[in-house]
């Protein structure tokens, strides 16, 4: 799996409100048409859509528009009409998959009653759908800011699912030198959601309790490798998973 930055930082107005989502009939101000597409122009963009999530998903963000173009069989210029900017076409694919990240988190916290089968669930089904290699990097830049140690009082102010042992809140933690990034709703709404299975399966004892959401989240990215032939990469997705899960979990001591 490769997850790059690369021509991510505008895209990543992907919490500054830079521009109204992007549908095929319509468009906000990030230059998409407005207007409905023809039957053609509607397969196009599938095709077009399909293909960035497979090149990105194998080549990481970075990868250019002319492997998209190339894999969708269109003209790079039709890539262009339908996405005026990498950066756009890089948000619209990076906002579906923590979408529908967050729809299975909240399936596994709503239909499974243990902590511990809610969280594994979870991991299967992302861990699955492939949705891990297409994470935003600032959701993988989640870490825990160390801070001082506060008073008593101060501490239960502080959301459980945004702390780990050891005190510090969850924020996002910046490359060295770069300003720290900020997340849209819809990815904030994904740590929010996969922070509840967390804590949840940590007060229940199940699972370690140095365990983070980012943690989680590096689970997902990681156990989903690019391979070649479907049969052997879901193979090699579901055994990484098991090795992966059993490093989570709580052991008696």
């Amino acid at each position: 799996m490769h997850i790059q930055d690369s021509h991510w930082s505008s895209a990543s107005a992907l919490a500054a409100g830079g521009g109204a989502p992007i549908t095929a009939a319509g468009t906000g101000r990030d230059g998409t048409r407005s207007t409905p597409l023809r039957v053609d122009a509607q397969r196009n963009l599938e095709h077009v859509l399909r293909a960035a999530r497979e090149v990105f998903g194998e080549l990481g963000y970075g990868a250019p528009m002319e492997d998209v173009a190339r894999r969708a069989r269109v003209g790079v210029g039709t890539v262009y009409r339908r996405f005026p900017s990498k950066d756009v076409l890089v948000r619209r694919i990076a906002e579906e998959e923590t979408a529908r990240l967050t729809e299975q988190a909240r399936a596994a916290l709503g239909q499974e009653d243990e902590p511990w089968s809610a969280l594994s669930r979870f991991l299967r089904t992302s861990v699955a759908s492939g949705a891990g290699r297409l994470l935003p990097p600032q959701i993988l830049r989640v870490g825990v800011a160390e801070e001082p140690s506060a008073a008593a009082g101060d501490e239960a102010r502080v959301p459980a699912q945004r702390t780990q042992p050891g005190g510090g809140e969850l924020r996002l933690v910046p490359d060295q030198g770069a300003p720290t990034p900020q997340l849209d709703a819809g990815a904030a709404e994904l740590l929010d959601v996969v922070g509840q299975l967390v804590e949840r399966a940590r007060a229940a004892g199940e699972l370690r309790p140095d365990v983070s959401v980012a943690d989680v989240l590096l689970v997902i990215a990681t156990a989903a490798p690019s391979l070649p032939d479907a049969a052997q990469q879901a193979a090699a997705s579901a055994r990484l998973l098991d090795i992966l899960l059993e490093g989570l979990r709580s052991r008696p001591a």
